[in-house]
């Protein structure tokens, strides 16, 4: 029942910006906290942002503070990541994903979107 959908990926040049979207539906985000992952070819999945559900607390990677942005909707039940300033190791599939806040920041989350593909490249 709950499912995330991922969206706004795609090819940018370096030094662009992209704002990728997860809608959610069959749960709300006042009761569960969203992180977004990426994995790169021939690399491991990290975790590069999240947000929690109560109080709107933020965590961001190293690799991306100061230059990505998370933030959600509740009403609108989407949560989105604005990535300005985009560098060529930024390419990956980004994906969405929620449960707990524990979980999440374990990286061990129970439900996953199909992911988007965003390419950074001139």
């Amino acid at each position: 029942q709950v499912q995330l959908v991922e969206s706004g990926g795609g090819l940018v040049q370096p030094g662009g910006s992209l704002r990728l979207s997860c809608a959610a539906s069959g749960f709300t985000l006042d009761n569960y906290a969203i992180g977004w992952f990426r994995q790169a070819p021939g690399k491991e999945r990290e975790g590069v942002s999240c947000i929690s559900s109560s109080d709107g607390s933020t965590y961001y990677a190293d690799s991306v503070k100061g230059r990505f942005t998370i933030s959600k909707d509740n009403a609108k039940n989407t949560v989105y990541l604005q990535m300005n300033s985009l560098k060529p190791e930024d390419t990956a599939v980004y994906y969405c994903a929620t449960d707990l806040i524990n979980a999440v920041v374990a990286g061990t989350p129970r439900y996953w979107g199909p992911g988007t593909q965003v390419t950074v490249s001139s």
